[in-house]
């Protein structure tokens, strides 16, 4: 089958790393120009149901482009993180939407053959076929599931699908889920229907604040930033949402999917927060950014830069929520704020059950709501290219707002209709 393979071994990974620093060299393109982590093949072996029950074969119909795919391009992955994603070889995409190619032996559900699903890519201890399940599972969390480094009966060697090859991944003509991460989309939209992966992440982004208050900062107008506005517009339609942004089109789409407004990010939003809405602005010696002394109660910060980190603290009431959504890595922050003003620091990964939704599945309740015109996510996919368009489809999502793009998609299957809202 065809497919965009990325090759992860520590000699290519490293090359990669380097030659996006190598003057008059291939810059910012060098995971996808040669010799980098990914390629085209055409004869990929394609994925096999594994032999268990209830295995399906899927076709993609849509497939994202997620940061974590970008990050995985330009060799920016966490070295911690390997320790979970083991497989050397993957085949990315794990935001897809696709067509049921194959009902394997055992499966219970009404699944048919040319069904439309959005697919929750974990892999976690009920799709592995461990039990009894880890204690992450067994507590509702299988998105922070403890066996992510065992395959099981899966094969799968990595959290989810679009990190091992041997289970495919949406960037190829064929994966394999289990019935149990495949949510039916019936007619919906395919540009609303790629969305349900990433945005049931933001939806347990913006669960995990049990309100306490009626302000908000949301930091960074990319895909998450904009479906966790969306997902708190969903759940308190008076919420004053405040999206710190300094492009024009992020801060035009976060307007469009719910942002009460719009505040330049960086040192300034302090300012501006302050001149708004009241309090006072405090300047500590030595620092950079000002704090905020009647701060928001909760902020979302979905870039995790050292500077949108410690923006986002020095944003925050005592007694506030700091919710990081985005990918933190090695950063130096001043931590002091934490202790001082007592901030909750959550982290947030995935999705599973959700307490706040009695017990339902966060996919289940999103695939709800792309089917709701009130969740206002149109126009967050903005750019589709066929599978041999790959490289243009890369680089336009690598410079984002710079080329217009907010989430760019790969149609691996172009036969396979796209379904137009």
């Amino acid at each position: 089958m065809r497919a965009i393979l990325a090759d992860l071994s520590t000699q290519r990974y490293l090359l990669t790393r380097a030659a996006q620093h190598v003057p008059g060299g291939l810059g910012k393109s060098a995971g996808w120009g040669p010799g980098g982590l990914l390629r085209l093949v055409e004869d990929h072996p394609a994925p096999r149901l594994p032999d268990a029950p209830g295995w399906v074969r899927l076709r993609p119909e849509l497939s994202g482009i997620c940061g974590s795919d970008v990050g995985v391009a330009h060799a920016k992955s966490s070295f911690v993180l390997s320790a979970f994603f083991t497989a050397q070889r993957q085949i990315p995409g794990h935001e897809i939407v696709a067509v049921v190619e194959e009902v394997g032996p055992g499966a219970t559900r009404s699944l048919r053959e040319g069904d439309r699903v959005a697919v929750n890519p974990t892999f976690s201890c009920a799709q592995r076929g461990f039990d009894p399940p880890c204690r992450s599972c067994a507590d509702g969390y299988p998105g922070v599931c403890e066996r992510f480094d065992e395959p099981g009966v899966s094969g799968c060697a990595a959290p989810s699908l679009g990190f091992d090859a041997t289970v495919g991944g949406g960037w190829g003509e064929l994966v394999v889920a289990h019935e149990s991460q495949l949510h039916p989309v019936g007619a919906l939209p395919s540009r609303r229907a790629v969305l349900a992966e990433p945005a049931s992440i933001a939806l347990h982004a913006a669960l995990r604040w049990q309100r306490s208050g009626d302000r908000v900062v949301v930091i960074g107008p990319g895909t998450i930033g904009l479906l966790v506005t969306a997902a708190l517009r969903m759940l308190h339609p008076d919420l004053d949402i405040v999206m710190l942004s300094n492009s024009d089109l992020g801060s035009a789409k976060a307007l469009d999917v719910g942002a009460s407004r719009i505040v330049p990010s960086g040192p300034q939003a302090v300012e501006a927060i302050a001149a708004s809405d009241g309090g006072r602005v405090l300047r500590p010696r030595l620092t950079r950014v000002p704090l905020l002394q009647r701060g928001v109660d909760a902020v979302f910060d979905c870039v995790a830069t050292a500077d949108t980190l410690q923006l986002g603290l020095h944003l925050l009431r005592p007694n506030g929520a700091f919710v990081l959504v985005g990918g933190a890595g090695n950063h130096t922050i001043d931590w002091a704020l934490v202790w001082a003003r007592r901030i909750t620091v959550s982290g947030t990964y995935n999705f599973g059950t959700e307490p706040a939704l009695g017990g339902r599945e966060t996919m289940a309740q999103v695939v709800d709501w792309l089917g709701d015109p009130r969740y206002r996510v149109d126009g967050i996919v903005t750019h589709t290219f066929d599978l041999e368009d790959w490289t243009t489809a890369m680089t336009t999502a690598s410079r984002g707002p710079a080329a217009g793009c907010v989430k760019a998609t790969l149609r691996p299957n172009p036969q396979l209709p796209l379904v137009e809202g």
